[in-house]
């Protein structure tokens, strides 16, 4: 299945939490293929440096304002085409932490967010889903269809979204596809911060000659996913023209897990081309997460069978460009 991302050309696109990490990757992407796009986002977790690079572009609009305000969704839909909501709160430990203000971003700000798309007329709404939503399914790899109970309030948020999305399709005939994102990883993810992703944080500590902190025995597994596969599924997402594939969720994954051991054994082996010293480094290990899955799997055949999906990096490969990256920006 070829796919021909000049359809893009010209084509008005909302992000939304476009100065977040994977959000301003998808504005790069865009704005490369000369779409016109708007970024909706208020900046708590957000950076403006993310977007900094974007402003002098024509084509690049930034709107500062919260999901959690529907007006603000209206007025950020207003002439969109497609909407990529990538807006939310992040992390388990912190919608263990605070569930109140995860369930208000993630699931009022959500519902607001297609409301808004609905009221406005854009014709597609892509959406940020979650791998934490096969919470205690054992089963591997994890298949769109079989999903477990949730594990955390966080999980709990992004099944929702899903569900309302469903019944938007339903009842409203609003067309959307999910994403669920299964731990993406690359270049402008925050290393700082109580609820850092593993990857930068481990190559902060690396680069300053610290013992990275595993949870549990390094034994739990996850299917690491390079930035570059997930912006490649959402505009697979935007530009399909196939019914079937529409108002579906997908994996977005490599479809290979990488233990917490052995990810650290590739990015002291990847930093340590830069800096010899990092190979001797040893992991301290600390007690087990609450609401952390054990290990994480996925099948992407749904994505490649419908969306003509097929990972553009496999796990090594993208941590081969994100240690690079890292090296320059977090030195």
């Amino acid at each position: 299945m070829s796919v021909d991302f000049k359809f893009l050309e010209g084509k008005k696109i909302l992000v939304t939490g476009g100065a977040g990490f994977i959000g301003s990757n998808l504005i790069e992407k865009l704005l490369s293929l000369k779409a016109q796009v708007t970024c909706l986002d208020n900046f708590a977790t957000g950076k403006r440096e993310n977007i900094e690079p974007f402003f002098a572009n024509p084509d690049f609009t930034l709107i500062e304002g919260d999901i959690r305000d529907l007006e603000m969704c209206r007025r950020a839909c207003e002439e969109q085409e497609y909407v990529l909501h990538q807006a939310a709160l992040g992390s388990v430990p912190r919608s263990i932490n605070d569930p109140i203000t995860s369930n208000d971003v993630n699931v009022g700000g959500f519902l607001n967010m297609l409301v808004a798309a609905k009221d406005m007329g854009v014709k597609r709404m892509v959406y940020a889903a979650s791998s934490s939503t096969y919470g205690d399914s054992a089963a591997l790899p994890k298949t769109e269809e079989k999903i477990g109970k949730p594990l955390s309030p966080y999980a709990i948020t992004k099944y929702v979204n899903e569900l309302y999305a469903d019944v938007f399709k339903k009842t409203y005939d609003f067309d959307t596809i999910g994403l669920r994102y299964f731990n993406v990883f690359g270049k402008r993810q925050d290393p700082n911060g109580p609820y850092a992703a593993v990857i930068p944080k481990f190559v902060q500590l690396l680069i300053s000659h610290q013992s990275p902190v595993i949870n549990g025995g390094g034994e739990y597994s996850r299917d690491f996913t390079y930035i570059d596969n997930v912006v490649q599924m959402n505009l697979l997402a935007v530009t399909s023209s196939d019914e079937a594939a529409l108002n579906e969720v997908y994996n977005v994954a490599c479809g290979d897990r990488t233990t917490l051991n052995d990810l650290l054994d590739y990015l002291k082996e990847y930093l340590s081309g830069y800096d010899e010293r990092i190979r001797d480094i040893r992991a301290e290990y600390g007690p087990y997460r609450k609401g952390d899955v054990a290990h994480s799997l996925a099948s992407i055949e749904k994505a490649e069978k419908l969306l003509g999906y097929i990972p553009q990096y496999t796990v090594k490969e993208g941590l081969k460009e994100a240690v690079s990256w890292y090296w320059e920006n977090l030195k």
